[in-house]
């Protein structure tokens, strides 16, 4: 007891202090990681853009008071919004996120590490047009792609060893804490700033994934990164000024991080930070899915053109095998009802059934339109999951991290398909050369959702070359994007 009643005033935690020295000191040296991060920002953007063709993504735009304009305030792709920095920061990263289409990364705890973009970007846009405003320089897009590749790398390393959702909270927790750490340097804050800024970021409250699971599966899980984005450059800000921090937010007896959310169990590191998870990271090339599925999904597409060349229908199959790993049974592995499309987007086999009755799965699909169709609901009653051991054990193999899934129809005449297996999606580190160039055709398309086409050029000029790309000025790029 006497070591809870001591004021003595510790030494920060050095989870703290190390993500602090990582995002003030180390240099990013792979060209990998560098490559990576260009088609990660237009990838990631182009996500959003579809997504703002969505009413129920629209609504939530703009200032939090209707008509509210912000000198030197962050600009919104794909809208005349120009906002605060944590009110750009909820837009832009809900707008990202919301059609679950951008990059994700697999680990004890998944998620979706380009979520800090909304963050970043509010951040670099305000300060590079308060610099201007001041007579100062504005900040070049190359200090976008740092900071987006620590983002990535402090979400990430903290999701390799250490399972939140195991707890009931949810992953955005890790994109507050990463975006809180990258929006502090990109504000110019000091060591002990960010130290103070991350502190605060731990004391704050957290999600819960009630959100992301049936029977409450909702669209919170679409704007739940925004928040957590806006969180952080709020709590930035706010250390900015001088306010205090709590130096064992984590590790303070039965009052930290650790004793209150996590079991009392402190945090466990597989690696130091680098730049590994921009070098690792999966990209969403072909389909809005949950990662998990990415692979099965992939899979039915080829049996979608195998039902075609045998003149076999839906109605002439008994039952679908879907061999998969542990976590995409614990995730999105789903029977009865589903109630939205945040349901339906995270339901293995209403991911698989769209393929194979249409040869295609888009965000579109997991509207109400196309999930009143019968044939939906009975292809999910024939489908029956297993898990295979040795996929799991290579998802979690940091040297495959294979996303496994073998499909296997057997029609109601005892005839079968011989099983596909996809063991890597497209978007994988092992199919970078393969998936790169459909990266940018997934941008040209999401383009052209909004702009007219002589914008559309002028930003592939601007952005596609990647030399061209990290030596302009933030503004200017944010300016591209503004219809």
């Amino acid at each position: 007891m006497d070591n809870l009643k001591s004021a003595q005033r510790p030494q920060p935690d050095q989870v703290l202090q190390d993500i602090a020295d990582y995002v003030l000191d180390y240099k990013i040296k792979s060209s990998l990681a560098w490559e990576t991060a260009q088609y990660d920002l237009l990838d990631t953007i182009g996500c959003g853009l579809e997504a703002l063709t969505y009413p129920a993504c629209r609504k939530l735009m703009g200032p939090v008071v209707k008509g509210t304009f912000v000198p030197n305030g962050a600009k919104v792709p794909g809208t005349q919004f120009q906002l605060d920095p944590i009110q750009a920061a909820f837009n832009i990263g809900c707008m990202n996120r919301w059609l679950d289409f951008n990059d994700t990364f697999l680990a004890a705890e998944w998620g979706h590490p380009s979520d800090n973009l909304g963050s970043i970007l509010a951040v670099a846009d305000w300060v590079s047009r308060t610099h201007i405003a001041e007579g100062k320089k504005p900040l070049k897009m190359k200090k976008v792609l740092e900071a987006l590749i620590k983002a990535l790398e402090i979400q990430g390393c903290l999701a390799l060893e250490n399972s939140f959702n195991a707890v009931g909270l949810d992953h955005v927790i890790l994109v507050k804490i990463a975006s809180t750490a990258v929006a502090a340097e990109l504000l110019g804050l000091e060591r002990a700033e960010i130290i103070n800024a991350l502190s605060l970021a731990f004391v704050d409250g957290q999600s819960l994934r009630t959100y992301r699971h049936a029977p409450n599966t909702g669209s919170r899980k679409s704007w739940a990164a925004g928040d957590a984005t806006a969180r952080a450059v709020r709590l930035a800000l706010m250390a900015k000024t001088g306010e205090m921090g709590y130096p064992s937010a984590l590790t303070a007896p039965t009052w930290g991080f650790y004793d209150v959310c996590f079991k009392g169990k402190a945090f466990q590191f597989q690696r130091p930070y680098s730049s590994y998870v921009m070098e690792n990271i999966l990209f969403k090339v072909s389909f809005p899915a949950e990662f998990h599925a990415q692979t099965a999904v992939e899979a039915a597409m080829t049996l979608h053109q195998t039902l075609k060349s045998k003149n076999k229908t839906v109605e002439d199959i008994a039952n679908i095998q879907i061999r998969t790993h542990e976590a995409a049974l614990r995730i999105i592995d789903k029977t009865g009802p589903l109630n939205n499309p945040a349901d339906r987007d995270h339901c293995l086999q209403y991911m698989i059934a769209i393929p194979l009755l249409f040869g295609r799965l888009t965000a579109a699909d997991y509207e109400n339109e196309i999930a009143k169709d019968p044939r939906i609901d009975i292809l999910r009653n024939k489908m029956v999951t297993q898990e295979d051991k040795q996929f799991t054990k290579d998802y979690h193999n940091p040297d495959k991290r294979s996303i496994a899934n073998g499909l296997t129809i057997v029609f109601k005449d005892g005839s079968q398909v011989e099983e596909v297996v996809v063991e890597y999606p497209i978007g994988h580190k092992r199919r970078r050369q393969e998936g790169f160039p459909k990266l940018i055709e997934k941008f040209r398309v999401n383009l052209n959702r909004i702009f007219p086409v002589k914008q559309q050029e002028l930003i592939l000029k601007e952005t596609l070359e990647y030399d061209r790309l990290v030596n302009m000025d933030v503004n200017k790029f944010m300016d591209l994007f503004v219809i």
